[in-house]
């Protein structure tokens, strides 16, 4: 016959183990329910029913401190953190963050002009400068950087022309894909013709291409302006019709740069570039007689001159 101590024993191992089998099927059972209401609304539910049944091992193997661990944990956790948190005003957004930088006025000291450091050969220098420059705009920096290539330090025209050479392929690509979408655009759509005159015309400008490349990409600019102009042409800017005048005077496509500058004059003809383009095309070509006849259109307009163009009013004068 069992004496009273295993009685005991077995009862608490009883109950523990009744207790342990009925927290186990009851978690089960409720997250089955639960996760089919959910799943009807269309809402993700996270499947713990492995949790029960790692508790339902503990609680076997550790009688009645198992079950009093989860339990007092239970109670803690309805006790202390009864209400759940109001997040409704809190917005979580990196825009709001701004992140001041002090000023790295040592190496502000040390850096001189990229020209500078070609000119003296001053490896040093010369390094420094190409590692800060690409820290910031590179497009703004591609002429300068192209000096580079031609640099005496090995290193120095190999990182150049690395740099150079991803830059001129990531305009190559995102000239052709804005180009593919203008030709879907809609007839009263003119932003990305807009955008690709601008974009192109900033790094066009520096003449980085090989004569052939720059003026295939002239072409397309000249095209893209094309397209807005037939679509709206109240919407083309000075700086736009100057933009293509210019870069197709560089690449000696005379004809269609006159085209841009007469239309120029056309519809801003109280402004200074209406005026300077067709000089420069004209002086270019080597065709005095209109050269001189827009030289005495602007002399008698009211159109305000800057210092570079007086001088050269002065000197043809």
């Amino acid at each position: 016959m069992p004496d009273w101590n295993e009685k005991v024993f077995l009862i608490v191992i009883f109950l523990n183990t009744l207790i342990a089998v009925v927290y186990f099927l009851w978690g089960t059972m409720a997250v089955a329910t639960v996760k089919e209401r959910q799943m009807e609304e269309g809402e993700k539910l996270f499947d713990n029913r492995r949790a029960y049944l790692l508790k339902l091992i503990i609680m076997l193997l550790c009688p009645i401190i198992g079950p009093l661990f989860f339990a007092l944990a239970y109670l803690t956790d309805k006790l202390l953190f009864w209400t759940t948190a109001d997040l409704e005003d809190v917005i979580f957004s990196k825009d709001r963050v701004k992140t001041q930088l002090k000023a790295d006025e040592e190496r502000a000291r040390n850096m001189v002009p990229l020209e500078e450091a070609l000119a003296i050969n001053e490896k040093k220098n010369l390094r420094l400068v190409m590692m800060n420059m690409v820290k910031g705009e590179i497009q703004d920096s591609l002429s300068a950087i192209a000096l580079a290539l031609d640099s005496g330090d090995s290193e120095s025209s190999h990182y150049a022309a690395s740099v150079m050479t991803d830059e001129l392929n990531e305009f190559r690509t995102k000239v052709q894909a804005l180009f593919r979408e203008i030709q879907n655009e809609k007839e009263e759509e003119t932003g990305l013709e807009e955008l690709l005159i601008a974009y192109m015309d900033k790094v066009l400008k520096l003449q980085i291409f090989t004569a052939i490349e720059q003026k295939r990409f002239v072409k397309i600019m000249a095209d893209a302006a094309e397209k807005l102009w037939q679509k709206d042409m109240l919407k083309m800017k000075e700086e736009q019709y100057e933009s293509v005048c210019l870069r197709m005077m560089e690449v000696k496509e005379y004809e269609g740069s006159e085209k841009w500058c007469l239309r120029l004059a056309e519809q801003y003809p109280d402004k200074l570039s209406a005026y300077t383009c067709r000089l420069k095309l004209y002086f270019t070509q080597q065709n005095k007689e209109a050269f001189f006849s827009t030289l005495n259109d602007l002399k008698r307009s009211d159109v305000v001159i800057d210092r570079e163009t007086l001088e050269l009013i002065r000197v043809f004068s």
